[in-house]
């Protein structure tokens, strides 16, 4: 045929489940055949939904194959009457096929089901080299096998069942050709097991491996239990659950439709954030998560209205009232439109309407019956919005002027040389005030902080710019947070030495610790490089007396009370009374006039500094260390290491 011929011949017509095997891209995900498997699951949850499924086990055996099994209904055996063969060879050969299109019938089992499309497991049957079927019911054990999505063994009866019993159980090969990897993510696999057992209390789930390990899912306290373990840190309030669904009758939405949800706030830690539509996971979200954020927004916002809580200037948005939300949310929608095949993002627009009007009058009643919660919610909210507006005009302030807007607190130095530029953090205003004066201006910088920044260890990058200090010291020191694995831009560094300056005391070391975790979470860089310091200033002063004519006065500093006892012994061997030795305590940095500072702390020539440093194959153990000692969730961990170490410490308390 000549390359220019363009015939009936030419056109070629995909029958069967040949479009599947051509283009699985089309249907399912192909990196792994997770997918095709979670199709036969879904089927078994459907049931569940419906009422007539109590347990689903999923099995992985040692050939590679996977099995699901549950107590459902069980696929019907009869003859198709359109289609002259078995209904249980039709839903798994026909790509749209299958109960999930009965949406009009109030009683259909998969009224709220996931599938859209209808091709479900018949993708899982044309991408599988072997598909075995068990289907009891009616008293009977019936079997059919698929090789490729093509029936090898026809649909027979091979035994008998008890009158009641009934289930399917469905036994899958999946064929490697079709995936870039042939395992299961395991720990993908039990996430959405445990889901369907969080959505469904009662509902028990387990997955085994053959000749091994068995785990069981079962949650009769449903999402909100799930939540409240799934939690990185205490709820600011308590978690607000529920669950609504439109009437028969209802003039917008169909009935049965509508929204089970968890919903927690936290102030530390990385929200969680679980989304599902008809039992199937969408972990990209979609309008129905939407119709979540709207939701409680509205009901916050008019709670605040309501108590007139708002400041003036201040204008509410839902990431403020969302921003720290976790939670869980179950969807039933009548006929749901996903992104693709694959069901991970809900597109259906009426979804955004149906969650919000679900959540929105429920949650405002709640925080109307525990006003104390709803005004913990308003302040966290405002509290958002505040930093947001203080962010957006710092942010029009440098392209109004075209170079960052330094902190107005900072005394910067003069010189630009970042090789002798030195910038001291230091605690509290009167100490930052001495220090001006006791600095060289030519070379150092002053940024005072006020009280103590905040533990940034479990602080979201994208979110570290809420504490003012910490958007502070950034801006001063002109670079970007940053990981370890990260190659920072540290061009713009404007500083080569960075210095914590803090009181000698308990406190003086909690703010150091916070700025060390600071810099070792989001800038560890400055430490790999050995640009941060931590100045030592001395606990006592030690005024001598004149001896003769030779030795005037002096005036000597100590660390700490083994410094202190040392120079005093070393002064009587001088010759000088003890009795004659004055000491004297600082309480503060904010005790030393600028002299005494300089002389001790901020003087190149006659300061203490200690480098920070991170030994290379000490950095496993340094990260568990913080960890420990920073974490939210470490408080047991705490006290056992406190208990066990207390009395190593030596603190001035």
């Amino acid at each position: 045929m000549s390359q220019n011929s363009y015939t009936a011949d030419s056109i070629t017509v995909l029958k069967g489940l040949e479009p599947v095997k051509q283009r699985p891209g089309m249907y399912t995900r192909t990196e792994n055949p997770l997918h095709i498997i979670q199709e036969v699951i879904d089927n078994a949850a459907d049931e569940a939904m419906a009422g007539f499924c109590r347990k689903i086990a999923v099995s992985l055996h040692k050939d590679g194959s996977v099995s699901v099994a549950d107590d459902g209904r069980g696929i019907p055996v009869e003859i198709h009457p359109v289609e002259g063969v078995s209904t249980v060879e039709v839903v798994f050969t026909r790509l749209h096929a299958g109960g999930k299109f009965n949406k009009t019938d109030d009683g259909s089992a998969y009224r709220f089901s996931g599938g859209l499309h209808g091709v479900g497991v018949s993708v899982t049957n044309a991408l599988s080299h072997r598909l075995e079927v068990e289907v009891v019911r009616d008293g009977g054990r019936h079997q059919l096998v698929f090789s490729g999505g093509e029936v090898i063994e026809p649909l027979a009866r091979i035994g008998d069942a008890p009158k009641k019993a009934s289930g399917t159980r469905v036994r899958v090969w999946p064929d490697a050709k079709y995936f870039d990897a042939a395992e299961l993510p395991r720990g993908e696999l039990e996430r959405l097991l445990r889901s369907k057992a969080v959505l469904m209390p009662g509902l028990e789930v387990s997955l085994s491996i053959e000749g091994g390990e068995q785990r069981t899912w079962r949650f009769d306290d449903g999402m909100r239990g799930y939540l409240a373990e799934s939690l990185p840190v205490e709820p600011l309030i308590p978690l607000f659950s529920g669950e609504k669904y439109a009437p028969k009758g209802d003039e917008n939405f169909a009935a049965g439709e509508g929204a089970a949800w968890a919903v927690a706030w936290t102030l530390e830690g990385s929200p969680v954030r679980e989304s599902y539509v008809n039992l199937i996971p969408t972990p990209a979200g979609g309008t129905h998560e939407a119709g979540l954020r709207d939701g409680i927004f509205q009901a916050i916002k008019n709670f605040i209205d309501h108590h007139t809580l708002l400041p003036k200037g201040i204008k509410l948005t839902a990431d403020d009232a969302f921003g720290r939300a976790s939670f869980l949310l179950s969807a039933r929608v009548l006929d749901p439109s996903f992104q693709g095949q694959t069901k991970e993002r809900l597109n259906s627009r009426d979804a955004v309407q149906l969650v919000s009007r679900m959540v929105r009058d429920p949650f405002e009643l709640w925080l109307n019956e525990h006003i104390e919660y709803g005004k913990k919610l308003a302040e966290l909210a405002i509290k958002a919005a505040q930093a947001r507006a203080r962010a957006a005009q710092k942010v029009e302030k440098r392209k109004s002027s075209g170079v960052a807007v330094l902190p107005g607190k900072l005394s910067d130095c003069e010189s630009e040389d970042i090789n002798r530029n030195e910038l001291f953090l230091v605690e509290g205003d009167s100490a930052g005030g001495s220090a001006k004066l006791a600095r060289d201006k030519e070379t150092q910088a002053i940024l005072p902080l006020r009280g103590k920044v905040q533990n940034a260890w479990e602080v979201d990058k994208d979110r570290l710019f809420a504490n003012a200090e910490i958007h502070d010291i950034a801006v001063a020191l002109g670079i970007e947070p940053h990981t370890r694995n990260d190659a920072p831009d540290l061009s713009e560094l404007r500083y080569g030495k960075l210095i914590i300056m803090s009181d000698a005391d308990v406190d003086g070391s909690h703010i150091q610790t916070l700025l060390l975790t600071l810099f070792f979470r989001h800038f560890p860089k400055l430490i790999e490089n050995g640009h941060i310091y931590v100045a030592q200033p001395p606990l006592y002063r030690l005024d001598v007396p004149a001896q003769g004519k030779k030795r005037p006065p002096r005036r000597l500093y100590a660390l700490d009370d083994q410094e202190l006892n040392s120079l005093r012994d070393k002064l009587v061997r001088e010759g000088v009374k003890a009795d004659h030795i004055e000491v004297g305590r600082f309480k503060g940095l904010g005790e030393m006039n600028p002299d005494q500072l300089r002389e001790t702390t901020m003087d190149p020539a006659t300061r203490r500094v200690l480098p920070v440093q991170v030994r290379p194959e000490a950095f496993d153990e340094t990260l568990r260390m913080f960890t420990l000692l920073m974490g939210k969730g470490e408080a047991s961990g705490r006290r056992a290491w406190m208990e066990d170490k207390g009395d190593s410490v030596e603190a001035d308390v």
